[in-house]
């Protein structure tokens, strides 16, 4: 029996099954804002946000300066984004980014997202990819925010710790308005400027994504990171009231020392002129 005739009943190896269609899904925040009033980039699949056909693939632009773009290949997002900056205000260098993938699963009981992992979907519906667009832009922005309110918390730390150990501070009028200034400018840029807390508005039309949004939520921790930046937002606005009062008592004892003075030059020439005039 030769090679051949071995080789006749041997099972022929089972074909590979094949893999599961993905989508990148790219957040990049721009700037502190985007203008899309009257944006033409292609066909309008929402308006709120606002979100385009492109190529093969979809551009949501969040009006707090952030854009999401899905199934985009990298040479079409650069265009994209090019032509976005001139209706960027307050534009970041360098920028925000997170990505994802998205994959496609056998049925709508398996969409799951693993820890890590690609976010499986039933299909690659308008709805579905708007939800993980909504929840990938509002990750994005919290990062950039909970940075921002880490720095500030960087000065603001051996300021406090200057005031426990000493009592006193060495910093002069214009250091302390500067953090005051920080503190309340960090204050501004995150208090209610992205609805983290808000639902999309495509869930009011699809109750039935709730549970996956709910998931997207939990994946990306946007409810306890959101707790976590208003606490430390607090904090710094009661840092700002505190820094204020030192001004003020400052001030207060500068005055009290000017009329201190002036009652003191007073009495001074008073008793010059009484001792001038015995004499």
């Amino acid at each position: 029996m030769n090679a051949d005739q071995l080789s006749v009943g041997a099972p022929s190896p089972s074909p590979k099954p094949e893999a599961a269609p993905t989508l990148r899904i790219r957040a990049v925040m721009l700037g502190e804002r985007i203008n899309a009033s009257g944006l033409e980039i292609g066909p309008v699949v929402s308006s709120t946000p606002a979100a385009f056909r492109v190529h093969a693939g979809l551009a949501v632009i969040f009006r707090y300066g952030v854009v999401v773009l899905i199934g985009l290949l990298p040479s079409e997002e650069k265009v994209l984004l090019d032509s976005l900056k001139s209706r960027v205000t307050g534009e970041l260098s360098p920028h925000e980014e997170e990505t994802a993938q998205a994959q496609l699963c056998k049925d709508e009981n398996a969409e799951a997202i693993q820890p890590g992992g690609p976010i499986n979907l039933s299909k690659f519906s308008d709805e579905r990819l708007l939800l993980i667009a909504d929840a990938l832009a509002k990750s994005t922005s919290l990062a950039r925010d909970e940075r921002r309110v880490a720095a500030v918390f960087d000065v603001i730390e051996p300021f406090a710790r200057e005031l426990a150990e000493k009592g006193r501070t060495s910093r002069r009028r214009k250091g302390i308005l500067q953090l005051i200034g920080n503190a309340l400018l960090v204050q501004q840029r995150v208090a209610g400027r992205v609805a983290v807390a808000e639902k999309p508005d495509a869930l009011w039309e699809r109750p039935q994504l709730d549970r996956l949004y709910a998931r997207l939520e939990d994946e990306y921790e946007l409810k306890e990171r959101l707790d976590t930046l208003e606490r430390k937002i607090t904090v710094i606005a009661e840092t700002a009231d505190a820094l204020t009062d030192i001004i003020d008592t400052q001030r207060s004892l500068r005055l009290e020392i000017a009329v201190v003075v002036l009652i003191v030059m007073e009495v001074v020439i008073g008793c010059f002129q009484i001792f001038a005039g015995i004499h």
